[in-house]
C-alpha cells in the first residue's frame, strides 16, 4: 500500500519570489528524479502583500529560462498549514521567527527548517530577496534554490515514506 505523499510548504514574505520559485523547482527536480508522486508541495508568504497575485513576472521568467512552469498563487500562511504540511521551509531568518510565532506550541505541528540548511555553498543562512533588485538577482536565487531542492530531496527520498 502506498503511503501518503511528504508535503512541502515553502515560505517567504509576500509568495512572489522566493517561494513560488522554490515550489516550483522542488517539483520540477521531484519530477526529473521520477518522484513526482512521492511529494506535494505549495508556497505561502507570512504577510499577506500580495495574497490573489501570481508569482512577480521576474520570478516567472527566471523560472521559464531553466524549464520551470510556476502555478501558485501568492496566499499568506496560517495555523492550518502546521497540520496539512510535513514539512515548512523557511527562507530566511525572519520568515522562520514569524513561522515560529504563528506555530506556537502545537503539538504535531509540522517541523519548520531553512532552505539554506540544504545549501552545500551555503555560508548565509538567508535566501536573499530579489524584490527591489534587478534580474540578476533573480538568477542568483534560482541557483540557490536549486541547490537546496536538491539536497532536501536527497534527504527526503532516503527517509520514510
Amino acid at each position: 500500500m502506498p503511503s501518503d505523499p511528504v508535503s512541502v510548504l515553502f515560505v517567504c514574505l509576500g509568495n512572489i519570489c522566493r517561494s513560488p520559485l522554490a515550489e516550483g523547482v522542488f517539483l520540477a527536480v521531484a519530477e526529473a528524479r521520477g518522484l513526482g508522486s512521492r511529494f506535494e508541495a505549495d508556497s505561502a508568504g507570512t504577510a499577506a502583500y500580495h495574497s490573489g497575485e501570481p508569482p512577480d513576472p521576474r520570478t516567472t521568467a527566471v523560472a521559464a529560462r531553466h524549464g520551470v512552469h510556476l502555478t501558485s498563487i501568492a496566499r499568506q500562511a496560517t495555523r492550518h498549514d502546521f497540520q496539512r504540511f510535513d514539512l515548512i521551509v523557511a527562507m530566511d531568518r525572519s520568515n522562520r521567527r514569524s513561522l515560529e510565532r504563528l506555530r506556537g506550541h502545537r503539538p504535531g505541528a509540522a517541523r519548520i527548517v531553512m532552505m539554506r540548511d540544504y545549501d552545500p555553498e551555503s555560508g548565509d543562512p538567508d535566501v536573499p530577496d530579489p524584490y527591489y533588485g534587478g534580474a540578476e538577482g533573480f538568477e542568483r536565487v534560482y541557483g540557490i534554490v536549486e541547490r537546496c531542492c536538491e539536497g532536501l530531496l536527497d534527504e527526503l527520498a532516503d527517509g520514510p515514506g
